[in-house]
């Protein structure tokens, strides 16, 4: 940031004695201006350095690595090594601003030393020259580098030496920029995911030792206390535990989670102690294959990217030839001048840094986008197509009604239910446990239970044996089935809704109604797609046509499609995207993956533990619709960051044309106007992190 001032400064003083004709001359001897000059520069940057809060704005406006520093310090990671690159790239640097500061000096104090700014300028826009002959004479193409070689030919043959090693530093020190913002960005969307600690508690016979993460093997018993880091993914053997799992689900309300409880390397124990046998552990983690996802994403081009490229390769034959009809007219100077105002490398800058802002912005949110892509395609979307079961409706139940077929009332046939559920911990038995503990029904003790993987429980009270299931497990046990109940059975299933059977001594006594519930947040996110005219709505559901309906109308969805196979979902889907339809698809991610692929975008709401293997192209850490709206929003708000900086860089150089033929722009006005449009650029490509921040404060 110190040299960029230093550039604009000389560049300004440049200007100014340029422009002033009349000035008075200067007897000062050369070697007395010189030494005045270093002086007076050296202890502006003490000042500069001095004034540490100054220098933090600027080093976060030019995305420093300042923030890389705290967490450096924070994480204990030391510090941090500077690949070969950067080390060529700083390099490149400080030759370029050592030419800069020669070629200004020439200008002001002693022409002939502009000369020796030349090896420095050669050196550092070597691979310009370097990629404008293999163009020309390997690939028979005119690129942008030839452009520049020309221009850069041009000023040295003008005499412009300040402006050729200008040029010279603007190309390496934008590449700096580009390489120090798309590494802090990068770092910041794969930060999100990746707090996971360099040491574990392992428990080993009766004590407890400090071990390296890398020393840490599958089913490994590991102690985490309350303040500390999950290590690692696993199963609770051993203690309960408040969790707060905001980095994978984006949800701040924390999660209670006991013996049994799956948890994950990243998340934080507020409070409680826990033993967790190791599942995954290290590159095998979830937070680290999501690492993973997220390192190869931020490399992809978007679509405007490309079209940027396009436009850039598009428009240098035009503007090689509008410099060739300026020469005679304008001469050599004029020419160059028209060369100078070159969409460059500026648009490829901005349009990469708007884009990793976004990304970053998403997946601070809870959100993986397996693709950057998808950004430039939600904004094309004109149809949204929801699975039911598991999407628009949650994987749990309730109790709607309680069918009696005996003398027994509908809280004792619930007693019985819930007394045979009380171990179980799957959807049905959370809703029969939660019913009766609502109505405040007693339950009677049990002496044993046997519960039958997909049929039922069988639990003895009171000497006799109470049977709760499906009818299958009914007729298993041999138990003959009501026409009453029959006939509930049979109406519940049209409408949608599940029946499990109670019996008492062989004899059915009765059956418990529940019916899935709506996800609370559905509602509101039909109705704000509709408002915002995002597009059509379509309901795809395996389950009957009456229930599909009475959802559809309840939400307010435009379609439904009913009693379809996992593989005529992806049929459906293909029909309307071969009628002109772009669909996007949201499923709960475990039986819709041959719809997800064939979706021009996939979005699941499957949680952490499928994430790395989950089909989909985006998915919704937190398991809820909400965070659908703001993908959206951030799809919008990247094509109008893009726009926007295309259009800047696109009117400055307009405007630097314009004002070459008009009104005699130089190479001076030309470059003021190329380094202000690249400064603007990046403020709008910038904008979307700034009024986070701003909101955040």
């Amino acid at each position: 940031m110190i040299e960029f001032i230093i550039g604009g400064g000389a560049l300004i003083y440049y200007i100014k004695k340029k422009n002033n004709p009349n000035k008075s001359k200067d007897k000062t001897p050369y070697y007395k201006k010189i030494k005045d000059y270093v002086t007076q520069k050296s202890k502006k940057i003490k000042d500069r350095i001095s004034d540490s809060s100054k220098k933090d704005k600027i080093d976060l406006l030019l995305g420093d690595n300042l923030r890389q520093k705290q967490l450096r310090v924070i994480s204990g990671a030391g510090k941090k090594v500077m690949t070969e690159e950067e080390k060529l790239i700083e390099k490149k640097v400080n030759v370029s601003l050592t030419s800069l500061g020669i070629s200004a000096l020439g200008d002001l104090v002693f022409f002939p030393l502009n000369l020796l700014s030349l090896p420095g300028l050669i050196y550092v826009t070597k691979p310009v020259f370097k990629n404008a002959y293999q163009a020309l004479f390997t690939k028979k193409k005119i690129r942008e580098h030839t452009l520049t070689s020309i221009m850069l030919v041009s000023a040295i043959a003008t005499e412009y030496f300040f402006i050729a090693n200008l040029t010279g530093f603007l190309f390496i020190y934008s590449r700096k920029l580009l390489m120090k913002i798309k590494d802090n960005s990068e770092k910041e969307i794969i930060d999100v995911f990746s707090h996971q600690p360099r040491f574990a508690w392992l428990k080993t016979n009766n004590s407890i030792v400090k071990t390296p993460i890398e020393q840490i093997n599958k089913d490994d018993i590991v102690v985490v206390s309350a303040g500390d880091t999950i290590p690692v993914d696993g199963l609770i053997v051993e203690g309960i535990a408040s969790i707060d799992q905001q980095i994978l689900t984006g949800e701040s309300q924390p999660a209670e989670k006991e013996i049994g409880d799956i948890v994950f390397s990243s998340t934080n124990v507020l409070t409680g102690r826990i033993c967790i046998k190791v599942e995954k552990a290290g590159n095998q983690t979830t937070v680290a294959q999501i690492c993973e996802i997220l390192n190869s994403t931020v490399h992809l081009k978007s679509e405007i990217q490309t079209k940027a490229e396009n436009v850039i390769d598009k428009a240098v034959i035009p503007t090689l030839a509008i410099s060739v009809a300026a020469l005679p007219a304008l001469g050599m100077v004029g020419a160059a001048s028209v060369l100078n105002n070159r969409l460059g490398y500026r648009l490829l800058i901005v349009t990469s840094i708007g884009t990793l802002n976004h990304l970053q912005l998403i997946s601070k949110k809870g959100i993986l986008i397996k693709d950057g892509r998808v950004l430039d395609i939600l904004g094309k979307v004109n149809t949204l197509i929801f699975d039911k079961t598991g999407t628009l409706t949650l994987s749990k139940f309730h109790v709607t009604e309680i069918h009696s077929c005996s003398e027994h009332t509908s809280d004792e046939i619930l007693a019985y239910a819930a007394a045979s559920e009380e171990k179980q911990s799957h959807p049905i038995a959370s809703a029969i446990l939660e019913e009766a503990e609502k109505r405040g029904v007693k339950l009677p003790p049990f002496e044993s239970a046997e519960y039958i993987i997909g049929y039922g429980t069988k639990v003895l009270i009171n000497n006799e044996y109470i049977y709760f299931g499906s009818n299958r497990f009914m007729n298993r046990e041999g138990i003959k089935i009501p026409h009453l109940i029959e006939e509930i059975i049979e109406k519940s299933h049209i409408e949608g809704n599940s029946v499990v059977l109670v019996a008492r001594s062989k004899n059915i006594i009765g059956g418990i109604e529940l019916s899935p519930i709506i996800r609370p947040e559905a509602f509101s996110i039909i109705k704000e797609i509709k408002k915002r005219n995002i597009g059509e709505t379509y309901i795809i559901s395996g389950d009957h046509e009456i229930p599909t309906k009475k959802l559809a109308e309840k939400l307010g969805i435009d379609h439904y499609f009913a009693e379809i196979l996992p593989h005529q979902k992806a049929e459906i889907i293909e029909k309307l995207q071969k009628s002109g339809k772009s669909v996007c698809f949201v499923g709960d991610g475990i039986n819709d993956s041959i719809a997800l692929k064939k979706a021009d975008v996939s979005v699941s709401l499957c949680g952490a533990s499928t994430a790395a293997t989950d089909t989909a192209q985006i998915i919704l850490m937190n398991e809820n619709l909400e965070n659908l709206l703001f993908i959206f929003e951030q799809a919008q708000a990247h094509e109008k960051t893009l726009k926007n900086c295309l259009a800047t860089i696109l009117g400055a150089s307009a405007l630097g044309l314009g004002g070459v033929v008009l009104f005699d722009f130089e190479l001076v006005a030309t470059t003021i106007l190329r380094v202000a449009s690249l400064g603007t650029s990046l403020g709008v490509a910038m904008l979307p992190i700034i009024k986070h921040q701003s909101n955040k404060n």
